[in-house]
């Protein structure tokens, strides 16, 4: 392992860093110690097989508590312990996450009255909704209809959706991303088109809790929500799971579910109202909660189950500060069985997502073996019920087994697409933190560029495992594959990415192909191993940038700290 013969600033005055990222918002003026790191020796075939075995029919879609979790922890372990890990929870490489698990039957429709128009909605079709309380059966009679913008109480931004009404025991409509998600920038009270957590759909829905409501209900919309109905059909209709709660937990709503675009429509119709100009509305300041005149009725039968689910934790020991942490993070479950295909296939399989960001925590557990020993530690984390909430990732955070202020930050893989070699990299999240300039210096050596998130609005910082330790104060990068193919360029890459989010994301039809050509993936498995290896042998602990929501998180963490950051 070669070092930089000495220490690399991050920035040099900033100008740099900027003409290298080409959008990347400007970093603060620190000097990083970045070594240089030569390539990994990273096995295709660890990549192929890998993906092959956690994605076939016989792990049954890798839902969490089911004989598919059993099959995919014991095929984990081995290829953990083959790789040359040791077990990273002591003696164990397991960690318990506790969980509940509900699933909903005998949805009756979701019936409006009240209004012009008497409305009975179907299930799956015009809307989803599921419970996370323990009851045996929902019901929801006569429930009066809100419709509440955007559902955001921020009060540092002067901002109340639910000013001057009492929704307990109602049902609120509330409309999907941030009021600002149309911004043609990124200036706004909410980020203009890059999404906050405001505009996650779990937000909305632990708002609702907080206000009292019965039921919340999404209007789903594709270009904010950035994917289409059938993937609420796929996630929103199956099992659902929870972290188990502990004494006196704060009530959740009694459903929480979503409404197709058009029935929206409809039910604002019925009431006299129109969805274009009530979003409108919505989206300005001061904006106040319309009642709609209207009463919700629906009831469906619930099944519930307490079960373990776990995270598998391996770990390379450091050489010189083995109490100093780098994570690699990528989730091992899947949606299990799922709304059927046309042919009859209901196995979510999950090949993309996200059998390959766990088959790269094996490849690149083998190839930091090989290796030697960084100077410090490298944990390789497969994480659990990630679809279900980021639950795992979350559990981990609060419980982490190694230190959080010990812990210097870390790389997240979800979904490595399979498209070919690419020009680029797309950073998810650019511009918050000081491992943009460790993921610079990796791009640097292989040749290569970053492209700044072309869809910030779609919130995807939000949306993986990474930020549940992000909201813990812990720097984590969130890469996505390049955009720019060798073969083909943007043209190409935006025609696989789409024909993956139309045709397979959390559906039946993201299965292994023995065909795919693996140059693009690997060659991107190398950038997160020159970043995890750089950080591993860095003595620089990297922070979030100035002003960056996650910053006096940190800052707190490592000051209450008696060692690490």
């Amino acid at each position: 392992m070669k070092r930089h013969g000495g220490v690399w600033s991050a920035v040099l005055a900033g100008a740099m860093m900027l003409g290298a990222c080409d959008g990347l918002t400007e970093q603060q003026e620190v000097a990083l110690d970045i070594p240089e790191i030569t390539p990994g020796e990273l096995s295709e075939d660890t990549m192929r097989e890998v993906t092959r075995v956690l994605s076939s029919d016989e792990f049954e879609g890798r839902m969490p508590g089911t004989i598919g979790e059993e099959k995919t922890l014991a095929f984990l372990i081995e290829r953990f312990k083959a790789a040359g890990l040791q077990p990273g929870n002591g003696d164990s490489w397991l960690q318990e996450v506790p969980l509940m698990e509900i699933t909903g039957a005998n949805h009756s429709a979701l019936t409006i009255t009240g209004g012009k128009t008497p409305l009975a909605l179907d299930f799956a079709r015009d809307w989803v909704g599921v419970t996370y309380r323990e009851e045996a059966e929902t019901r929801i009679a006569d429930s009066e209809m809100v419709f509440v913008g955007y559902g955001i109480n921020a009060p540092e931004k002067g901002w109340n959706d639910y000013a001057g009404v009492d929704v307990t025991g109602k049902t609120v409509v509330i409309l999907v991303n941030d009021p600002d998600w149309q911004a043609p920038g990124l200036d706004g009270p909410f980020g203009g088109k890059a999404m906050t957590y405001y505009g996650r759909w779990t937000y909305k829905f632990e708002e609702a809790a907080r206000q009292g409501a019965a039921a919340a209900l999404i209007v789903h919309d594709t270009q904010p929500a950035s994917y289409g109905w059938n993937v609420v059909e796929s996630s929103w209709t199956g099992p659902q799971a929870h972290p188990q709660y502990g004494d006196n937990p704060p009530p959740p709503t009694q459903m929480n579910g979503w409404l197709h675009k058009d029935a929206a429509r409809a039910v604002l119709a019925s009431a006299g109202q129109d969805l274009g100009a009530l979003t409108k509305a919505a989206g300005q300041k001061g904006f106040k909660p319309v009642p709609l005149g209207l009463k919700a009725a629906v009831s469906f039968t619930n099944t519930s189950r307490k079960f373990l689910s776990h995270n598998v934790i391996g770990i390379l020991p450091g050489a010189e500060a083995a109490d100093e942490y780098v994570l690699h993070t990528a989730h091992w479950d899947h949606l299990g069985r799922c709304t059927p295909a046309a042919d009859g296939d209901d196995i979510c399989n999950g090949a993309v997502d996200n059998a390959t960001g766990t088959a790269a925590l094996v490849a690149l557990a083998e190839a930091h073996a090989k290796a030697g020993a960084p100077r410090r530690s490298l944990v390789f984390l497969a994480v659990t019920a990630e679809e279900s909430g980021l639950l795992g990732s979350a559990w981990y955070a609060a419980n982490p087994v190694f230190p959080l202020a010990q812990t210097v930050g870390g790389v997240n893989m979800d979904a490595f697409l399979v498209a070919g070699p690419a020009r680029d990299i797309t950073a998810v999240g650019n511009g918050k933190s000081q491992l943009d300039a460790f993921l610079m210096a990796a791009l640097k050596a292989d040749g290569r560029v970053v492209t700044p998130d072309s869809a910030p609005e779609a919130g995807y910082y939000y949306r993986s495992d990474h930020f549940s330790l992000a909201k813990r104060g812990v720097p984590m990068l969130y890469l996505d594959g390049g955009e720019d193919l060798i073969e083909g360029g943007r043209a190409a890459g935006a025609k696989v990415a789409e024909d993956y989010r139309a045709n397979r994301y959390h559906g039946p039809k993201d299965e292994y192909d023995p065909n795919w050509y693996w140059a693009g993936v690997m060659a991107d498995l190398q950038l997160y191993f020159r970043i995890g290896r750089s950080l591993a042998m860095s003595t620089s602990w990297p922070n979030w940038n100035a002003g960056d929501e996650f910053r006096s998180i940190r800052d707190a963490s490592c000051a209450a700290a008696e060692k690490g950051c």
